[in-house]
């Protein structure tokens, strides 16, 4: 009998029956170490046809599952094998690990396509651990306490708006940055405003409406900027636009319509807080269209950067798969992070 096969117990002097062999684990992202040889299923998206200096094709892409991305190269491929990839979907993938710029890749060898209703979905989409109507619910809790009736009418008009909402709680906040998983905009958004609620307070000047009004939109255009019925990327309008720019226009647009309902809100209001959105990167490098130049403004700002770092910090802390006092070095905060618990 062959290793991995059990034998039924033979009851009445019946034949033993074989049962087949469990299924191997799937192998997740996180867990690969370098010099590993791979045969498994992963996401693959964003793949590109391109060429060596030799003129020798080869297939570069990005294999995920709910763990984490790598990169990924095939070498010595064809154009008919770039052509069988989905856009997004899933692959077998016959090959191996190794650290290519001390980062670590995946290489190859085979590539074959498998259906979507051939694997478990809840290996591949990273979700949010926390509760989603809980958030929600605090999340609605929060914005209750805006005063202002034509701010309160404008977000309002985004709560009201279900199709919008449940895109809202199932999007992720980034493609990989910090809350990459599905729910994690709403997650990152009911954090900011925990933290508001706890701050403005402190700071009586700082008009509040406008503070969790902002935080509440901020990212808003990520449920059309980003893709995440399968993989996480980009949309093509999300490519062209940004989340920024659709966010105002979303704001706009809800406005028009309650000014055609008789509701209007002060250009004052209007540009305020857009210009919430506009600054709240914080910095041009940052892809921010305006730096940040109301005390609103400010605050916003420090606040996402505030819980996108943590959240950015805490996970790597976590995932990290060393066993010593520190992490790896971690591109996204320039530096390896200490871990070690004194308290």
């Amino acid at each position: 009998m062959a290793f991995g096969e059990k034998l039924a117990i033979n009851i009445g002097g019946s034949a033993p029956v074989q049962q087949p062999a469990a299924k191997p684990a799937h192998i997740f992202a996180n867990t690969i170490q370098p010099g590993q040889p791979l045969d498994d299923i992963y996401l693959v998206s964003q793949a590109v046809l391109r060429s060596t200096t030799r003129g020798d094709f080869y297939i570069a892409m990005y294999l995920s599952d709910k763990t984490g991305k790598l990169n990924c190269r095939m070498w010595q491929a064809t154009e008919a094998v770039f052509q069988s990839l989905p856009r997004e979907g899933f692959v077998r993938i016959k090959g191996r690990s190794e650290l290519y710029q001390n980062a670590l890749q995946i290489v190859a060898d085979q590539i074959t396509v498998v259906p979507a209703d051939k694997v478990n979905l809840e290996d591949f989409l990273a979700r949010t651990p926390k509760d989603v109507p809980q958030m929600f619910e605090q999340t609605l809790s929060a914005l209750d306490a805006i005063k202002d009736p034509s701010i309160k009418a404008l977000i309002g008009s985004f709560l009201s708006d279900e199709p919008l909402m449940e895109k809202f709680k199932r999007a992720p906040a980034a493609m990989s940055c910090h809350h990459a998983y599905l729910g994690g905009l709403l997650e990152h958004t009911h954090g900011m405003l925990m933290t508001a609620r706890a701050i403005l307070p402190l700071y009586p000047q700082v008009q509040a409406d406008l503070v969790l009004a902002g935080i509440f939109l901020h990212d808003m255009g990520k449920t059309d900027e980003l893709s995440y019925e399968m993989a996480f990327s980009y949309t093509d309008a999300g490519q062209l636009l940004g989340h920024i720019t659709q966010t105002v226009v979303m704001i706009n647009k809800k406005a028009d319509a309650l000014a055609a309902k008789g509701v209007s809100i002060s250009k004052p209001i209007m540009d305020t807080l857009a210009h919430i959105i506009l600054a709240h990167h914080g910095e041009y490098e940052f892809g921010s269209p305006k730096l940040p130049a109301t005390a609103e403004a400010f605050m916003v700002n420090y606040i996402d950067d505030l819980d996108a770092k943590m959240a950015q910090v805490t996970l790597a802390i976590e995932s990290d798969p060393g066993d010593d006092n520190w992490t790896q070095f971690k591109p996204t905060l320039q530096t390896r992070l200490y871990r070690k618990r004194v308290v």
